[in-house]
């Protein structure tokens, strides 16, 4: 069978690798279309390189059409998979840094909390405008696969205003899947269990070993783990105290709700510096900044260093590859995905974007009715909901109103902040990331009026309770395959560790 599958945002090196050799495992899509596309050509012609010699190590013939130009690449696509972050580690880094000058200390910043709201911003008008393309040039049944955070600010957009069907994709449930096993000392794939909620904060209400339910014991088997009882103190505590496991990572379930990184003097409390997931200040942009220089500098050893083998024991978790899989040939694939709610949790917003279990075979994508969740972890998902909700109607209007709204109701930003240093932060925001956000044009000048008029809130030169140096690459070559594997890997928290280990 031959189809076209078109990648934005190809430049990833991590996400766009190794998607593709889940794609090319698939034994019916040897003769797929592949198409390349990203705004950084440099970037671009290296993945592409590399990629395409991988093509060629495991046999087949496919040719990888690379182009800067978004509507050549999208052109009579049936499958779009977006991995992009519009502003690059340039705009990331201002995610981070400038709240921290309020005192917002994020370990990641790119789903909810003030960076993540910002990404937003960027993303959605971005997105819009993939959207008008693909409509345009795409295949009419095209189906667009979404990788990017935030992932349901996005998803949200280009369903609700792109006018393209859109599924948001993650690997977070996978992970906690993982854990709950391993405190019970099981396998995964011996555990079954249903989660449900929203990206990143979504809960386990079921997990099950031979008809069993493991929910009743699962706080003390966390908190009786070797590991986790260090690394997971977050996750444990929001189970102690809503009776549910949440999907997402220590250090990104803490900026989502406003109870543990709120006083600087308290933060180390509850994270862990074995790994930057465990909650480290900025870490995710440490560890992307370190991936991008190393990946610059050590490319040439890439080229000679063994192809990824297209074999079904290398193919990841990811569910790209498995949902057109299931579309494409009709075999049964079980996963948990981002759709429009429209019912599907009862006591969560229809209009949300909520993340469930989810069936795909030749007859499509089937989303079963999970009810209502428990009314402490719904209550979390609807504070969140009501954030992004206000995040996406200001991206799509260019309403800076809404925009200072979200900020004033997020979690995090409102358990640190007042109103009146809220509205500066959103104005240092935005003219800082003016070149992104094209929505914004009179609303910057005028936050760039009252930045320059004084009588300023004064903010301070804080680095965060727990942010570490960015290696040098110096540093990262003494020991290269942590630096290339960190470099490789879409999923930078798949290895998660405690400095106490």
């Amino acid at each position: 069978m031959s189809f076209k599958v078109a990648f934005i945002g190809a430049g990833s090196i991590g996400f766009t690798r190794g998607l593709l050799r889940d794609l090319l495992t698939v034994p019916e899509f040897h003769d797929i279309e592949v198409a390349f596309t990203d705004i950084n050509q440099h970037n671009l012609d290296m993945v592409t390189e590399l990629c395409q010699r991988d093509i060629r190590e495991n046999g087949l013939n496919i040719r990888i059409e690379a182009s800067t130009d978004r509507r050549e690449a999208l052109k009579d696509a049936k499958y779009v998979l977006c991995t992009i972050r519009v502003g690059g580690l340039e705009a990331f880094a201002t995610d981070v840094d400038i709240p921290l000058k309020y005192g917002i200390d994020q370990c990641v910043g790119d789903t909810l909390c003030a960076g993540g709201i910002m990404y937003g911003q960027r993303g959605i008008a971005e997105m819009l405008r993939i959207c008008q393309d693909i409509r345009d040039v795409a295949s009419p049944d095209v189906l667009l696969l979404n990788y990017a955070n935030p992932m349901a600010m996005l998803t949200w957009a280009c369903n609700k205003y792109g006018g393209v069907r859109t599924i948001g994709l993650c690997h977070g449930v996978q992970h906690g899947h993982r854990q709950i096993a391993e405190v019970y000392g099981l396998k995964k794939e011996e555990v079954d269990i249903i989660c449900a909620g929203i990206n990143h904060q979504t809960w386990y209400i079921q997990a099950r070993h031979q008809g069993k339910d493991l929910t009743e014991g699962l706080l003390e088997a966390f908190e009786k783990h070797p590991e986790f009882a260090r690394t997971e103190k977050v996750r444990i505590d929001m189970l102690r105290r809503f009776g549910y496991y949440s999907t997402e990572s220590n250090g990104h379930l803490s900026e989502y709700v406003p109870w543990y990184r709120k006083r600087a003097d308290e933060i180390q409390d509850w994270i862990d510096l074995g790994s930057w997931i465990n909650g480290e200040t900025g870490g995710y942009l440490r560890v992307c900044t370190e991936g991008r220089n190393w990946f610059e500098t050590d490319f040439p050893n890439w080229m000679i260093d063994k192809a990824m083998v297209y074999a079904a024991e290398k193919r990841s978790e990811e569910h790209g590859s498995y949902i057109i899989e299931g579309l494409e040939t009709g075999r049964l694939y079980r996963g948990h995905f981002n759709m429009v709610n429209q019912g599907i949790i009862a006591n969560l917003p229809d209009d949300a974007i909520i993340e469930a279990p989810g069936y795909v075979d030749g007859n499509g994508i089937s989303m079963p009715h999970v009810g209502n969740l428990p009314l402490g972890p719904a209550a979390v998902c609807n504070v969140s909901i009501s954030v992004q909700r206000l995040a996406v109607e200001a991206a799509v209007h260019g309403d800076d109103k809404l925009l200072r709204q979200a900020f004033m109701m997020d979690p995090l930003v409102g358990a640190v902040c007042n109103p009146k240093e809220i509205w500066q932060l959103v104005d240092e925001m935005l003219v800082a990331q003016e070149k992104w956000l094209p929505q914004y044009g009179s609303a910057v000048e005028e936050a760039k009026k009252r930045l320059a008029a004084g009588n300023l809130i004064p903010t301070r030169d804080y680095e965060g309770a727990a942010r570490l140096k960015v290696k040098t690459v110096q540093e990262m070559q003494q020991d290269r395959e942590a630096a290339t594997k960190n470099a490789g890997e879409a999923d930078k928290g798949k290895d998660r560790a405690s400095v106490n280990s």
